[in-house]
């Protein structure tokens, strides 16, 4: 014990130190609730037994019942139409704010503090903000869009089946936008400015400038936006708590909301348990392409 307290203190073991302390608290404080999480998936769990580790075991038919309900797949769809339509929205957007912002101009600082808003913002706030602008009678979308004539009566965004998906993927859209602005704004500006000089004066235009400079040389930092984008829209339960509830008839509802409404609404923790587990797949497979994405930045 001496030797390992001589060794932290004088700087060989430090490092060391560094690393065990923090891997120690992760585990302690993830590893354990996931490992928890999915003992539970084999389990049979209701709200009798979840004070006891022991429990009927039951294999995979949790797994096998909730593939077999019928709200199944109509859930995990909305789950793909949102994930996939709220990465591309933000990173669509994101991208073309970070390259508006690129060139300084007066006010550019201020006007980029300004869409960092909704960035700090808890998604409870966000949700309330957007319960308003979606409101069907008083909503201030319907006002701009039957003011602009794209529409000719007041459209229910988060009672209409329609759309309420939808409602959700714009407030998300709406919250993540600015995340990828950052991001990507920090990718543009590592890009040298001399390959774009050398290539403007070989005659190339604007557009061929972003297709052969921008876009490869920031591979590594879409890879990672895109990555962090699935992990965070995954996670995403504020937003479908505060507008929709999952509603209505599961039109809005998706994996996420869903593991907590059968775990402490309908009180089977081992469907909730089974959806999370599932869920993880996913997240493990994000995190994978993200660290692939950054491994050389990491190496450099």
């Amino acid at each position: 014990m001496a030797r390992l307290l001589s060794s932290i203190t004088d700087g060989r073991g430090f490092d060391i130190a560094l690393v065990t302390l923090p891997l120690a608290f992760l585990l302690f404080l993830s590893g354990l609730p996931l490992l928890y999480n999915g003992i539970m998936s084999f389990q049979e769990v209701d709200m009798f037994s979840l004070g006891t580790l022991w429990r009927p075991y039951v294999g995979f038919a949790n797994y096998r019942d909730l593939l077999a309900q019928p709200e199944t797949l109509p859930i995990l769809a909305n789950t793909a139409v949102f994930v996939v339509a709220s990465i591309a929205g933000q990173f669509a957007i994101g991208f073309g704010l970070a390259l508006f912002f690129w060139k300084s101009f007066p006010g550019a600082a201020w006007l980029r503090g300004l869409f960092l808003v909704s960035w700090v913002m808890p998604g409870l706030v966000v949700g309330a903000i957007w319960n308003w602008i979606l409101s069907g009678d008083f909503g201030v979308l319907n006002f701009i869009l039957r003011e602009s004539g794209l529409i000719s009566s007041n459209i229910f965004w988060r009672s209409d089946p329609d759309f309420s998906l939808w409602a959700v993927i714009l407030a998300n859209i709406w919250l993540g936008t600015s995340f990828n602005m950052i991001l990507l704004s920090v990718g543009l500006s590592s890009i040298p400015g001399d390959l774009y000089e050398a290539a403007e004066l070989d005659g190339a235009n604007a557009w061929q400038r972003f297709w052969t400079i921008t876009l490869p040389m920031m591979r590594a930092s879409i890879g990672a936006i895109i990555s962090l984008g699935l992990i965070f829209t995954l996670q995403q339960f504020d937003l479908f708590a505060a507008i929709t509830s999952g509603g209505p008839n599961n039109a809005s509802n998706v994996a996420q909301y869903w593991a907590w409404d059968l775990s402490f609404r309908q009180y089977d923790f081992a469907k909730g348990a089974t959806i999370s587990v599932i869920m993880i797949v996913f997240v493990m497979i994000a995190s994978v392409v993200y660290v692939r994405s950054t491994r050389h930045e990491v190496r450099g």
